[in-house]
Order: structure tokens, then C-alpha cells, then sequence
């Protein structure tokens, strides 16, 4: 998948270099050709029965990571009795931007793919993300609205709210987001310290967005399909987590820029092919709009 594709929708600032490509391994279409290794990050909570069609599916994965609140229906059994090479982090139920953020300290993996352990995110779509990621993208979204996206779990209520929190996130942050509410996401590890993610909630996944805006990483939105949740009933509320993703992308908005953490000097940035489209960095676009530089 070329990054200009129609269905790609490419943010952010240029400056990440592609990873290599290495070829004598499996990925999950069967061609020869591999990702650099990766990492499935997935937070769980009495997911047992949903676990049970997930998890034959991460065969193309080098390394899982459930982190579990303290389920009780067996699912952490579960996972290591079909996965004994699984990594499971049991801590107290504190919300799903916890398990999250403990998921994506703990993975090893040259790339993370975080995805909700409900079943409603195919693994089929692995390779659309991993390939923009390859290609030197920082970051990479799924969008429920991009050709081939789509949606089965969304009410109208959570659909207009989602509309709204996306249009004001766009405007706040210079972006063309078609899809903000959404935890399908994959991004490189070296990426993590970058976003310096501090939600414990389901707002998490707005603050993964922004903070990666404020962090001039190279972002990019690929079309998926979510199906319903295939057994369970959801945590999430619409009215109260949609207020802390409205509170979380204004509040972050006017905290500026995140600056790189302090460490050693990086090398020279390595620019992708001079013909991908890009935005404006954070400073120059969302900054010159308030006149706030």
C-alpha cells in the first residue's frame, strides 16, 4: 500500500526513517516478505469468550502483551494455556488507558499494535498499518470511515458524538482526522516515550492523537472495519467518556508542543520520497493559527 494512496490519509512532520524489510519469515498473507518484529499490545477484563477467536488469529505476531484487571472468568488461564509464550501483566482494573499505557512500556517489539481484546478489530489488517509504518511513518490510525472502513458496533448517538469530537479535534489541531475515537493504532516503540501518555481511561485514544501532533510525529490514517463486540457487554459510556475526550483534547491544546526527552543525540533524520504529502509541523501550523508562538 503506497502512503499517497486515495484510501491513506498522511499527517503530521517528515523526519522518521524506514525501518528495514527483513525476508526470510511469514507475515500474515503468507509472502515471504516480514515486518520488523512486532508486538500486540491488548488490556482485557472477563474476555475470555472473545479471547477465544482473537488469539488464533495473532500467528504473525513475535510477541503478545495482555495486560488483565483482575478478570475473574478465567481469561489470563486461558491465554497461557493457548499462549504459554504470551506476556500477562495482572493489575488492578484502573481503566483501559492504564492497561494501555503499562502494555506499551512492556513490549519489546520493534512496532506496537494496540487492539481491544473484544474481538471487533481484525488482525487481517495488520500489514495496511505495518506497511505505512515501514515506510516511516511514526504513527498509524484506523479510521472507520476511510474507503473500506466501516462500522457495525456504532449507535447514532456514539456516531454523532464521534462526528463532532473529530470535526472540533481537527480544528483545534490542523489535522483532516476522519476518525478520532478509535483504538486501532500501531506506531514504533521508539515512538512511546514521545507521546508521554498520562490518560487511564478510554480518552486515551484521543490523547495517543494529539499528543502525537504535539510530538511532529509522522502520522497516518488507514481504513478499517469494526464488527460488533462478539460476546460481552462493553465498559465504555458514551456521555462520560465522551466529556473526557472532549476535556482531554482542549486541555492538551494549549499546553504547547512536547519537547523530545532528554537522551543522546540523535542522528540525522532520514526524509521519505519527496513526493509524499504532509501537513505543516505542530509549531508552524497549529501554533501560527492562535498566534500563540
Amino acid at each position: 500500500m503506497r502512503p499517497d494512496d486515495s484510501s491513506v490519509h498522511v499527517t503530521g512532520a517528515v523526519g522518521a526513517a524506514s525501518l528495514p524489510l527483513p525476508t526470510n519469515l511469514r507475515n500474515l498473507s503468507g509472502h515471504a516478505r516480514r515486518w520488523p518484529t512486532v508486538t500486540a499490545v491488548i488490556p482485557t477484563l472477563n474476555e475470555v469468550e472473545n479471547l477465544r477467536w482473537l488469539l488464533p488469529r495473532l500467528t504473525a505476531v513475535d510477541e503478545i502483551v495482555i495486560v488483565d484487571g483482575e478478570s475473574t472468568d478465567g481469561t489470563v488461564e486461558y491465554v497461557l494455556t493457548v499462549r504459554p509464550d504470551a506476556k500477562v501483566i495482572v493489575e488492578p482494573p484502573t481503566g483501559k488507558g492504564s492497561a494501555m499505557r503499562t502494555g506499551m512500556a512492556a513490549a519489546t517489539g520493534e512496532m506496537i499494535i494496540m487492539l481491544d481484546a473484544d474481538g471487533s478489530m481484525d488482525p487481517a489488517e495488520f500489514d495496511s498499518f505495518l506497511a505505512l509504518l515501514c515506510r516511516g511513518y511514526d504513527f498509524v490510525k484506523g479510521t472507520r470511515y476511510g474507503c473500506g472502513g466501516g462500522s457495525d458496533d456504532l449507535t447514532g448517538l456514539r456516531r454523532a458524538g464521534n462526528s463532532a469530537l473529530t470535526w472540533l479535534a481537527n480544528r483545534l489541531y490542523r489535522q483532516n482526522w476522519s476518525d478520532l475515537c478509535y483504538g486501532y493504532v500501531a506506531m514504533r516503540r521508539d515512538a512511546v516515550d514521545r507521546l508521554r501518555l498520562e490518560s487511564t481511561g478510554f480518552e486515551i485514544e484521543t490523547e495517543m492523537c494529539v499528543n502525537a501532533v504535539r510530538a511532529g510525529l509522522r502520522i497516518a490514517e488507514v481504513p478499517s472495519h469494526e464488527t460488533e463486540r462478539r460476546h460481552g457487554e462493553s465498559n465504555l459510556n458514551t456521555w462520560r467518556d465522551g466529556w473526557r475526550v472532549l476535556r482531554t483534547m482542549v486541555r492538551l491544546r494549549f499546553r504547547g508542543p512536547l519537547e523530545p526527552a532528554a537522551g543522546p543525540a540523535a542522528g540525522p533524520a532520514v526524509r521519505p520520497h519527496p513526493a509524499e504529502p504532509v501537513q505543516l509541523d505542530w509549531q508552524a501550523a497549529a501554533f501560527s493559527r492562535t498566534g500563540t508562538e
